[in-house]
């Protein structure tokens, strides 16, 4: 039967006609493990009827109420609940609908707030090379991933961007992992200078790199460092977690693993685990005040932020997590996710790099393990193994452009946080075969 929607490749995907726990029918009544939760969104499981009943309830009571006039109670208690989430001195939450939105409303907020203090030449944003924040042009605008770009270029405001933190790809041979991450962090020192210190409004970088790269870690001291620079020319550090936040990593902050606290931070994906689109930009009580104290309001606005019935279902995920314990789950499981990928990947000829933190792991793909030299972008292998472990009954999350924007892939597995061992051995199987059906 013909489509009307607009889908993203000219095929027409498979038909999803149930979810349930972690796995997904479709209309041929095929069944599929979801090992990476969509896009490491799914962290509660498909079809929990406690989530389900919570925004039918909500729907009943208020279904709708613009901001602009109305806050609900669903919206004060999850902002509540995000601000005592974490020992960071984070004050305020400013609730949207996707991941891009928060980037965005992050990147306004952090102008603002300097315009607030009388700081009217700070408008520069400065992110990383091999980065992805978001789709929207704003978003897109300031991101580093290259293919991603490259079709909106003419419509995109200027980038500023800086060397990643990508031990694997970028670390000189010798070179400790501290020194290669202080290396790394300077180059944005160079670039304020380079820019002008009194023109660069943030610096926006993601604290475990998701899509572009692979679960990419920071080395250790590297956000110490990037935090002092940013105090050192005033310039607000922005963290991206939509999609290595909210327990993905184990804390409820990723961030919180680097011994810092950021200025702003934008989640995502685990707020609503998929039963809404929900996403958020949380900032300190400093950078809210400014905008009070300034006598300002914040000229941010969607008609569907705060969403009352969205953020009854992501307050209701947020309690599942916390009432299961299921954040020190993803510890738990995390590494026996670490410790099964290590025993069928270890020594593989085409898996250059095992890496994440978590229930937020990736391979890297290669086509010459010593080298480290990537498959030309035509072969396509990140897509393959994607489409050999769809055929085994499981769903990854692939990723070209890997090692330059270009060149490099990589598969993402990021199991929902009640996963079993049974389920992590189901899903490493079938991804392993899926490889070596691929590269052979």
């Amino acid at each position: 039967m013909k489509s009307h929607v607009f889908h993203r490749t000219p095929e027409k995907p498979l038909v999803a006609v149930s979810a349930k726990g972690l796995e997904i029918t479709d209309a041929e009544g095929r069944v599929y493990l979801d090992g990476s939760g969509g896009a490491a969104v799914s962290c509660i499981g498909h079809g929990d009827p406690r989530v389900i009943e919570a925004m039918t309830r909500q729907a009943m009571t208020v279904d709708y109420a613009h901001t602009g006039a109305f806050t609900s109670e669903p919206a004060e208690a999850l902002a509540a609940t995000l601000c005592a989430a974490t020992t960071a001195p984070l004050d305020k939450a400013f609730i949207v609908g996707s991941g891009s939105e928060a980037v965005e409303t992050a990147v306004k907020m952090a102008r603002g707030y300097h315009l607030a203090r009388g700081d009217t030449g700070r408008f520069r944003v400065i992110a990383r090379r091999q980065s992805y924040h978001g789709n929207t042009l704003g978003a897109l605008g300031r991101g580093g991933h290259a293919a991603r770009r490259e079709p909106f270029l003419p419509m995109l405001t200027e980038a500023h961007l800086v060397e990643p933190c990508f031990e694997y790809r970028h670390a000189l041979p010798g070179e400790t992992p501290e020194a290669y991450g202080r290396r790394a962090a300077d180059s944005l020192e160079a670039e304020i200078q380079r820019l002008g210190p009194e023109t660069v409004s943030a610096f926006l970088a993601e604290t475990v790199v998701g899509a572009t790269t692979g679960a990419v870690p920071p080395v250790p001291g590297y956000f110490a460092r990037i935090r002092e620079i940013c105090d050192r020319h005033g310039v607000l550090l922005i963290v991206d977690e939509v999609m290595c936040g909210v327990h993905r990593c184990g804390p409820f902050f990723a961030f919180e693993a680097e011994g810092i606290a950021p200025d702003i931070v934008t989640l995502g994906k685990g707020l609503g685990g998929g039963y809404q689109p929900i996403a958020a930009a949380m900032c300190t009580a400093a950078v809210h005040d400014a905008f009070s104290a300034a006598g300002r309001s914040f000229v941010n606005g969607h008609t569907y932020m705060a969403h009352p019935v969205a953020c009854a279902a992501a307050l209701k995920v947020q309690e599942i997590i916390r009432e299961e314990q299921l954040g020190g789950q993803v510890g738990v499981m995390g590494a026996l996710l670490r410790q099964r990928m290590e025993k069928r990947f270890a020594g593989h000829d085409a898996v250059g790099d095992i890496r994440g933190r978590g229930l937020f792991h990736a391979i890297e793909l290669v086509a010459h393990r010593d080298s480290k030299r990537p498959f030309p972008a035509s072969d396509g292998m990140a897509a393959r193994v994607f489409e050999a472990a769809k055929d085994n009954g499981l769903l990854v999350y692939p990723g070209s452009g890997t090692a330059d924007g270009t060149l490099g892939d990589h598969v993402l597995v990021a199991p929902p946080y009640n996963v079993t061992a049974e389920q992590i051995d189901r899903i490493v199987d079938r991804l392993g075969a899926a490889v070596d059906r691929v590269t052979a």
